[in-house]
């Protein structure tokens, strides 16, 4: 594995580490998560960079075993160009559901 990959698989899993730290020491709830402005800005920010990340180890291996791998940078881009029609569900959806397995997968290719 070359370089820039692997530091693209570590900006992944840096960016899924501090959505995680956004909820240290409180529940996970979707009703806390809807009620912080600040909270739903900055996971959007690190699904933005996972998912330009993800862009970029795609273009160097399009074969790579990530789950998903071009949903994530579908995800991106929604989130960037549908800004206005984001629902919150969405962002959770993503960090409940995917953030997990892709961390789970990251971790190994970089092991």
């Amino acid at each position: 594995m070359d370089n820039a990959l692997k530091k693209y698989l570590q900006d992944i899993l840096t960016a899924i580490e501090e959505i995680e730290g956004f909820f240290d020491g409180q529940a996970k709830s979707f009703d806390a998560f809807y009620s912080d402005l600040r909270l739903r800005r900055a996971v959007e920010r690190d699904i933005e960079i996972i998912g330009e990340a993800m862009n970029r180890i795609l273009k160097t291996d399009k074969d790579i075993r990530i789950t998903n791998s071009r949903k994530i940078v579908d995800a991106r881009n929604y989130i960037i160009h549908g800004y206005d029609s984001l629902s919150a569900d969405i962002l959770w959806s993503m960090v409940m559901n995917h953030l997990p397995t892709l961390k789970s997968e990251v971790s190994a290719l970089l092991q």
